[in-house]
């Protein structure tokens, strides 16, 4: 069983012909993954990388049974994808798109609540299950099948992570990248649950950074839930000034708890085996596993 996508995902790309979404679709596809078509508004009928092309997702849904969308659509129109990928019935929306603005999230975030599907990002590098389906901008070689999940709010962690444990000789169940906005999907906590309840996940890594109390609740829901699989945590921005944007716009210190010495007493008062350093994510995986 594997979470979120895996080689029966349908998939669909929205932004399909613009220069991003042709360039992620055409290593989407050469990684394996089942890439049915596409979305772009006013080019429906046309064929793009021997797929076809839809102006519309419920055009897309209709034709293709499509179930997971990833969005390359410029941050302006961006929200309006998610949503009507929602109102289309698709059941995993991947939304790379950095800059949305958040009134934008905040409405479209709102409108997805009652609809069955599931948001990843904004600004998030996407999900891969390795050997089955990538669907996101991550290079897919790093990552090889294994026991290991992977949550992160970095898209590059996740990329460092992943190559640790594998060549720790572990690999990786899913690695699903959150995202950095303020407003985002899937939350830390929702991401740790998905792969609790794997049962080909036997550890999970948790990479955080400051700002924001995302990581502190995934800690306390994991303790409350008796701890169940190793997790081993990581929180960026040690050094990062109080009350500045780091990078991500959601990397903001705004209060004591934000900054990542809180953030990592948190994690460790909840039993998460907690790292200094990226670099030794791969060694506490296997010491955890042993």
């Amino acid at each position: 069983m594997s979470v979120l996508v895996n080689k029966d995902s349908k998939i669909i790309v929205q932004g399909f012909t613009g220069s991003e979404g042709t360039f992620h679709a055409e290593q989407m596809i050469e990684y394996g993954s089942n890439v049915v078509g596409g979305v772009t508004p006013g080019k429906g009928g046309q064929t793009h990388l021997d797929r076809p092309v839809f102006n519309t997702v419920s055009d897309a849904v209709k034709e293709t049974g499509a179930d997971v969308t990833i969005i390359f659509v410029p941050p302006a129109f961006a929200a309006d994808a998610i949503m009507e990928a929602a109102d289309a019935g698709i059941k995993v929306i991947i939304t790379i798109t950095e800059g949305i603005p958040v009134s934008d999230m905040v409405k479209a975030s709102d409108y997805i609540k009652g609809k069955d599907c599931r948001l990843i990002g904004p600004n998030c590098p996407g999900v891969i299950t390795p050997g089955e389906a990538k669907v996101g901008i991550m290079p897919g070689f790093v990552f090889k099948k294994g026991t290991v999940g992977i949550v992160s709010k970095s898209g590059t962690l996740t990329y460092e992570a992943a190559d640790q444990v594998v060549k720790e000789g572990f690999g990786i169940t899913t690695a699903i990248g959150i995202g950095g906005d303020p407003i985002i999907g899937t939350t830390t906590k929702d991401a740790v649950e998905l792969l609790m309840n794997d049962d080909e996940t036997k550890a999970i890594v948790m990479i955080g950074e400051i700002g924001g109390q995302l990581e502190a609740d995934a800690a306390k829901w994991i303790k409350e839930n008796g701890n169940k699989k190793p997790v081993i945590g990581f929180i960026a921005g040690e050094t990062a000034p109080a009350g500045r944007t780091m990078g991500h716009a959601g990397a903001i210190v705004g209060g004591s708890e934000d900054t990542a010495q809180a953030k990592k007493a948190i994690l460790k008062e909840n039993g998460v085996h907690v790292v200094d350093s990226p670099a030794e994510i791969g060694k506490k995986v296997a010491e955890v596993l042993g």
